[in-house]
């Protein structure tokens, strides 16, 4: 009797925790935006909610709160319905942000508030609504970004009825504007024609520097943006550092002599990826970090000689403290890790004065949180619980892997188990196929709507998400390892990903299917073409099916051929035309799902619909799912819960 009790308690505690479920995913919370006041004790950030189950909003809200560093006193400081985003600490304590709020204004508007309550203040009234906004360090002034409005002009025409669109001709600008805090006044900096995206203050107030494209175009503000710098509040900007590709996040230094940015080491790198460090006295720039072997996401200055950065390493992430040697060292990179946690760290805000340092990370268990913790002590504290269903949840094993590519390169990826799985057994397999082809699959919470590994984990899947060829987190020469040879050898990794899984017994390898969004799209439908023999079913989300007709349809035709590809279709037509998924629909047999935002301007809905006919016109399974209103993923809670279901069936009826 005493042996069946026991032996009942067992089973009571192993099936006491449920399996994660596609309402349990589009439920969860989410921190990000995390910002140190002045004094360094409290944090503001921002943390994403979804609606209530009656509400008519579609999509999740963002909401402020605000915590003491040692993660008391923590309370919501904004709330739903209204969106609320971007804290910043005002110079005399109070909390500012971004909030859209119809009862004040149409468009978005700075506000603040006092931290000890009271209502929120609408501190801009600009027409055509805030982008982006950074306090001056002396609380003087506030810079902005602000898109154009039509002209008079323009507006009249539409109203008679001249609503016609002439393509490229569209110049409305991002430009930066500065607000007066004393005389309540804005006004454009400088009158230039520069199309304003990324802006830091100096320390010392006296000028703003700025990455700005010279046309509104997309293509151009990603790979030919350069850094401006101009005076405060108005002056002439001056061009400083003209890099070759795409640019990302930057600092000034403490004595604003320098300036550390995130760039891209030639123009077919797809990455912003290395450090460079400007002098902006001298006006030279040098790389910090040549031939380096990961990708860095973002970076600050501790001091005048010291840079902090976020980097991916691999499926991994990690803080480093990078000392210059000189101003400008020749050959000098010396690097200490700050944090290098089982978390995977998103963002991060440092206190120069305090050194207080605060992550959003997330980790195999949990979505992102807030940690906090003294610079170089590697010790961080987690200071936010903002999904306690998640202690009852059950959740799927997850490591990272890695494999040999028949080149010798290595190849890694994360491979999640089937919920339950027993040793010796062999299970179905599902590939969930990041996109990019420059993204990253990483060993932290890797389930969201759009890619629900724990929830195919859960419906006794193994699932890998392979990090082939031409993916982030193992440097520029990695990451261009794909040039001219897009869907050949990345596909030829992923094949052998499989391969080795088969190898280790833990698959069969006849139940494998395949899915993913974008680029990872594109995999699945060259999968469910090309080779079709190989894979039992196929979800392509947002996928580029045919390689000449997704540059003339797409917004970023030049990102695809100059820095992808390396070369245009129409130099290499037959290339092209190899890769592309519906060359090979002679060889197709595998039931295809595709899904499509009917907004999506990245790579348009006609892709799948390429697809989806040639399939019906070969008789073979497919199905074509289009949402509204949606772009280049899915926003709306619906059409995400929807997504996962008939994703979960799909591989269900063919995946076994």
């Amino acid at each position: 009797m005493k042996k069946f009790l026991l032996f009942f308690v067992s089973l009571s505690f192993v099936f006491a925790d449920k399996p994660i479920t596609a309402k349990n995913i589009i439920n969860l919370e989410n921190i990000m935006q995390p910002v140190i006041n002045i004094g360094g004790t409290r944090i503001a950030y921002v943390k994403i909610v979804p609606p209530s189950e009656n509400s008519k909003n579609r999509s999740s809200f963002r909401e402020i709160w605000i915590t003491d560093v040692d993660g008391l006193n923590q309370r919501k400081f904004t709330s739903s319905p209204n969106n609320s985003w971007y804290p910043q600490w005002t110079p005399n304590g109070n909390l500012s942000f971004l909030s859209l709020r119809k009862n004040h204004n149409k468009s978005t508007q700075i506000y603040t508030i006092p931290t000890d309550g009271g209502e929120a203040f609408p501190m801009t009234n600009h027409k055509n609504g805030i982008g982006s906004y950074k306090w001056s360090p002396n609380g003087r002034w506030i810079a902005f970004t602000s898109k154009d409005d039509e002209s008079s002009e323009i507006k009249k025409k539409k109203k008679d009825g001249f609503d016609m669109i002439v393509m490229g001709d569209e110049q409305l600008y991002n430009r930066l504007w500065i607000y007066d805090v004393e005389t309540k006044s804005h006004e454009t900096i400088f009158r230039q024609d520069l199309n304003v995206s990324l802006f830091e203050w100096s320390d010392d107030s006296k000028f703003i520097a700025f990455q700005a494209a010279e046309k509104v175009n997309t293509d151009i503000e990603y790979l030919e943006s350069s850094i401006y710098i101009v005076k405060a509040p108005n002056g002439n900007p001056r061009k400083i550092a003209e890099t070759p590709g795409k640019l990302s996040n930057m600092s000034i230094s403490p004595n604003s002599e320098q300036l550390v940015y995130l760039g891209a080491t030639s123009y077919n790198d797809p990455l912003a990826q290395s450090i460079f460090v400007h002098n902006i006295n001298n006006g030279k720039s040098k790389l910090i970090t040549p031939g380096f072997k990961e990708s860095f996401v973002d970076v600050d200055w501790i001091d005048d000689q010291t840079v902090i950065g976020l980097s991916q390493r691999g499926t991994k992430t990690v803080l480093s403290t990078i000392f210059l040697a000189n101003n400008l060292p020749e050959d000098v990179f010396n690097q200490n890790d700050v944090l290098a946690p089982d978390e995977i760290i998103s963002s991060f805000s440092f206190h120069r004065y305090t050194k207080q340092l605060v992550v959003t990370a997330n980790s195999r268990k949990n979505p992102n949180e807030l940690y906090v913790g003294l610079y170089n002590s590697k010790k961080m504290k987690r200071i936010t619980y903002s999904n306690p269903a998640l202690t009852n949840i059950q959740l799927s094993k997850q490591e990272t892997i890695s494999w040999k590519a028949r080149d010798g390169k290595t190849i890694e990826g994360v491979l999640t188990y089937p919920l339950v799985y027993r040793n010796g057994k062999r299970y179905p397999l599902i590939l969930q196929i990041h996109g990019g082809p420059e993204g990253v699959s990483q060993d932290g919470w890797n389930t969201r709507p759009t890619y629900p590994v724990q929830l195919l984990a859960a419906n006794g899947y193994f699932v890998l998400e392979p990090n082939y060829r031409g993916s982030a987190g193992r440097g520029v020469e990695f990451s261009k390892s794909d040039h001219d040879d897009l869907g050949g050898e990345e596909f030829i990794d992923v094949l052998q990903g499989i391969d080795y899984l088969i190898k280790k017994g833990f698959i069969d390898e006849d139940q494998v299917g395949t899915g993913g969004w974008s680029y990872g799209g594109y995999f699945s439908a060259l999968a469910a073409t090309r080779y079709s023999s190989r894979f039992k079913a196929s979800m392509v989300g947002a996928g580029l099916t045919n390689m000449i007709s997704f540059v003339g349809t797409t917004d970023i035709p030049y990102e695809m051929s100059v820095v992808h590809w390396n070369q245009w279709w129409f130099d290499n037509q037959q290339l092209h035309w190899d890769r592309s998924p519906l060359s090979h629909i002679n060889k197709a047999k595998t039931p295809t799902l595709i899904i499509h935002g009917m907004r999506d301007e990245r790579v348009h809905p006609e892709q799948g619909m390429e697809l989806w006919q040639a399939l019906k016109i070969k008789n073979i399974e497919t199905e074509f799912v289009l949402y509204p209103r949606e772009p280049h993923g899915l926003i709306e809670r619906p059409h995400q819960l929807d997504y996962m279901n008939r994703l979960v069936d799909w591989y269900k009826k063919y995946v076994k």
